[in-house]
């Protein structure tokens, strides 16, 4: 098959936000719905999206509320149940098609993670990256001791979302947040040159900077979601229903390792758990081959016999 290269731009018109998504592949190849987190963009499936695309399968990123050139979302709700309801409504905009994937990495295995919770998910294969769903991790925390030397370094490492709380400040310093994250996260001296230059670019302005550490004053802060979204959001930190491929890095400077351990053993039937050694926090794209192969290789064991 002829190699896959630049994708198509998408603008999805949904009833309640237009959404910019990049779009690999055959237009009648198995849709692969990709979300990404924080800090990143649409642009950081360049590499993995490809090589699902050489398989025929048709690879769509949209760049998430808030992220350019998506714009703000007008309701200014940055909640897990906005995340998901996002995802399904641009689902149904692209077909609704019953044997879809849906992949998320960071917010975007946030929000993968709940819609495989959702009892109502339409998407036939679930799969997140770097951030384990987070009701496996509460049943799989272990003992107390176990607890306490893992919470220090975790503490650390996610320094950046108590400073996301501060009022104004976080959007203004952004810029500068964002390549320390980066290198933070990331394997010892990986190159991320130009994936760092998408991620701020996704943010240009101070409205679309203080969407993106709004997701996580909506995760941190008490408040609730609009009333479109709380009927999803009540599934975010729920112990999946479907079978969920969590793909991790070893070498993750901003969710440790050692969380994605052990939820195997509490995860549906059918569920998967892969660590790839040489890869931290961006493991699509870091190492894109590693993880697209882990992908592949699910999804084709689940659709043999079962």
């Amino acid at each position: 098959m002829a190699q896959v290269t630049a994708p198509q731009t998408l603008r999805l018109s949904l009833p309640h936000l237009d959404v910019a998504a990049l779009s690999w592949g055959p237009p009648d190849g198995r849709l692969v719905l990709c979300l990404h987190g924080f800090p990143d963009s649409a642009w950081g499936w360049r590499k993995f999206a490809p090589l699902l695309a050489e398989r025929g399968m048709r690879v769509v990123a949209p760049f998430s509320r808030g992220y350019a050139p998506t714009g703000p979302a007008p309701d200014g709700d940055y909640h897990i149940g906005a995340l998901m309801y996002d995802a399904l409504a641009v689902h149904r905009e692209l077909g609704a098609p019953d044997d879809a994937v849906l992949i998320g990495h960071d917010w975007g295995a946030f929000t993968a993670s709940a819609i495989a919770a959702y009892p109502g998910s339409p998407f036939a294969d679930h799969v997140s990256m770097a951030v384990p769903p987070v009701g496996a991790i509460n049943r799989t925390r272990g003992s107390l001791a176990r607890q306490l030397r893992m919470m220090p370094r975790q503490l650390r490492n996610s320094w950046y979302i108590l400073f996301f709380q501060l009022p104004g400040l976080p959007e203004r310093l952004l810029p500068r947040v964002i390549p320390r994250l980066w290198q933070d996260w990331g394997p010892a001296g990986y190159d991320t040159a130009a994936e760092l230059d998408d991620a701020l670019a996704a943010l240009p302005s101070p409205a679309h900077r203080r969407a993106a550490v709004s997701y996580y004053r909506a995760m941190v802060r008490p408040s609730r979601p609009g009333r479109m979204y709380a009927d999803l959001h009540k599934w975010c930190f729920e112990l999946p229903r479907a079978p969920i491929l969590h793909v991790q890095g070893k070498q993750d400077g901003a969710m440790q390792a050692g969380y994605a351990e052990p939820i195997g053993a509490v995860l549906p039937p059918g569920s998967r758990v892969v660590t790839i050694p040489a890869a931290g926090h961006f493991l699509q794209i870091e190492r894109p081959a590693e993880t697209a192969a882990a992908v592949l290789q699910y999804l084709g064991d689940r659709s043999g016999p079962r």
